[in-house]
């Protein structure tokens, strides 16, 4: 059985206090974008992270969301990023070209700042699938992503904790 995040969404994430977290937003087809956004900002409410721990940062279209997560990763303040944006099919194959680098682009920024970089990015036939996707809460992709952000930042804690145990255990603490 299929599982969507969406399933496991009442579980509390331990927030900690520290956490540092950007939401980069795209401005094309900004009325979708903002509702990624909002969602985005909710969930982060929501799970009890504090806000003035959060920032917007903007760019013209999904192109550019890579470059500006590397720049912000390479600052080390972040904790996370949640990137959000919406690449809709046109009539021309403009569409898998965005749509491909920014996803790859994305990851590559992830892997190589070894940071969760969240692509909720929409990638739709039409406007209203882009829609349906920025919904509220649990049905809305900006929502999942920082969701997905929140998850990944208590995982890498407990990744670091047990390496900080293994560290003094080998040097006989």
């Amino acid at each position: 059985m299929k599982r969507h995040l969406a399933d496991d969404h009442q579980r509390r994430i331990i927030i900690q206090k520290k956490w540092r977290l950007a939401i980069i937003a795209t401005r094309f087809n900004g009325a979708i974008v903002e509702a990624l956004r909002s969602g985005a900002q909710q969930c982060l409410m929501e799970q009890g992270v504090d806000q003035s721990h959060v920032a917007t940062y903007r760019v013209p279209g999904c192109f550019e969301l890579p470059l500006m997560a590397q720049c912000i990763a390479d600052l080390r303040y972040y904790d996370a990023l949640i990137c959000v944006g919406a690449v809709i099919r046109g009539e021309t194959p403009h569409f898998e070209y965005v749509a491909a680098e920014c996803s790859r682009g994305i990851a590559e920024v992830a892997r190589a700042a070894r940071l969760p970089v969240l692509f909720g990015v929409l990638t739709t036939n039409n406007v209203a699938q882009a829609w349906a996707r920025a919904a509220e809460r649990e049905h809305n992709s900006g929502w999942n992503a920082a969701r997905a952000a929140l998850e990944m930042l208590e995982e890498l804690g407990r990744l670091k904790d047990l390496a900080a145990k293994t560290a003094r255990e080998s040097r006989g603490e």
